[in-house]
């Protein structure tokens, strides 16, 4: 069979859960953050008012991908400054009591969570708890190449460290008991019996064993679990008030339920209740359309970071021969949207903003099948930027999976 345990840039074993490849509601707090580094600019003359008119091609072309790719359901949320707002559910959040899928359920996140990851150890840095270009080895004992490896690069997706989540042995470990829960160390076993791929940074490959690193490293420095460092430092700042790090399977209702063949033989099953710790700072979050809308704009203009930071973290590298992509540090521009995906076993995500026009384009669906060897998430991301970013249209190609 085929496994794509996807997460990034589409396809890269990343967690979203990543496994695999190489993947908002209330405003956020203001007292005491940084002005952003992507300045406000006036809204570009060329972002569409989303009229109804317009409204109908958006819809015709979801609906299209929707039916093309066989995806259960999709919600999107799409705004702009002064432009008006589209905010739509299509299909069905559960296949067996064909419960229609609506814009406010809970919806798992996969790979969007290293945007978390990244922003808490970016927040640590600006506390001068490290430094970007400290070696991981000063933090985590045992990483190949570790007294080279930088936690830039490590963001980055820079490190040359062999993925996990593309390791036989794990893929054979999840798919038999996808309600087990996995410890970082156990994660980190699975690519350290690994040669490393590449010296430290020489190529950019997405990979999930960076995150879980990094995670640690939060731990580390804060003296406190991620997931509670996260919910309460990162996401209640941001005024995320539906984001959760979970500790375990835990899945707040109500939510979708999503579906997968990234299973032991092969076939659909449902996902909903696997365990995610297997994705943990990689892959592991929950949010919805409304939060996560609102967390687009945080991201991507560094409202909880330093000014120098967020500058640090927007200075892209190409990501690999992806065309008109680059990846920062824990976040990718594609022709200029600036944000993430995500994908694990049930579910995909997208959430990007694109700074010149201040607009915001979220969109979560229940399924991480693949189309003709495409992200569903990236169809719609494609189809939804054709119609009003002509100039800037979201693609990423099919990238090549992992056969098991």
């Amino acid at each position: 069979m085929r496994t794509r345990w996807r997460g990034v840039v589409a396809g890269a074993a990343a967690v979203g859960l990543v496994v695999v490849p190489l993947g908002a509601g209330a405003g956020y707090a203001s007292d005491g953050v940084a002005p952003p580094v992507v300045a406000a600019a006036p809204v570009a003359d060329d972002f569409p008012q989303l009229t109804p008119a317009v409204a109908a091609q958006l819809d015709a072309a979801v609906k299209k991908v929707l039916g093309q790719a066989g995806v259960p359901g999709v919600m999107v949320s799409l705004s702009a400054p002064g432009k008006g707002e589209y905010v739509r559910a299509f299909g069905v959040a559960d296949k067996v009591t064909k419960a229609p899928m609506a814009t406010g359920l809970n919806m798992r996140i996969g790979s969007e969570t290293k945007t978390f990851t990244v922003t808490a150890l970016l927040q640590l840095v600006d506390e001068g708890k490290a430094g970007l270009d400290d070696p991981i080895g000063k933090y985590v004992a045992g990483v190949p190449n570790g007294d080279r490896i930088t936690l830039r690069e490590l963001a980055g997706m820079r490190s040359g460290l062999f993925n996990y989540s593309a390791d036989e042995s794990f893929f054979k470990a999840l798919t038999s008991d996808p309600r087990r829960e996995f410890t970082p160390q156990e994660l980190l076993g699975y690519s350290f019996k690994h040669p490393v791929v590449f010296q430290p940074g020489a190529e950019f490959q997405y990979c999930n064993t960076n995150l879980i690193l990094l995670g640690l490293v939060v731990e580390k420095l804060s003296g406190r679990p991620l997931a509670e460092y996260i919910n309460e430092e990162v996401s209640a700042p941001a005024g995320l008030k539906r984001t959760l790090f979970p500790v375990g399977a835990e899945f707040p209702s109500p939510h979708a339920h999503g579906y997968t063949d990234q299973t032991a033989t092969g076939k659909t099953e449902d996902a909903t209740d696997w365990n995610p710790s297997w994705g943990w700072a990689a892959g592991a979050m929950i949010s919805d359309l409304g939060d996560l809308k609102s967390w687009a704009k945080t991201l991507a203009t560094g409202t909880l970071l330093t000014p120098a930071t967020q500058a640090q973290r927007l200075k892209v590298t190409p990501a690999g021969n992806l065309p008109d992509t680059g990846y920062g540090l824990g976040i990718f521009n594609v022709d200029g949207w600036i944000g993430h995906n995500g994908s694990l076993p049930g579910y995909q995500s997208l959430t990007v903003y694109l700074p010149q026009s201040q607009a915001t384009l979220v969109v979560l669906l229940n399924t991480d099948i693949a189309y003709e060897g495409a992200e569903p998430s990236a169809l719609f991301g494609e189809a939804i930027t054709k119609i009003v970013t002509p100039d800037h249209v979201f693609r990423l190609p099919a990238q090549p999976v992992t056969a098991h």
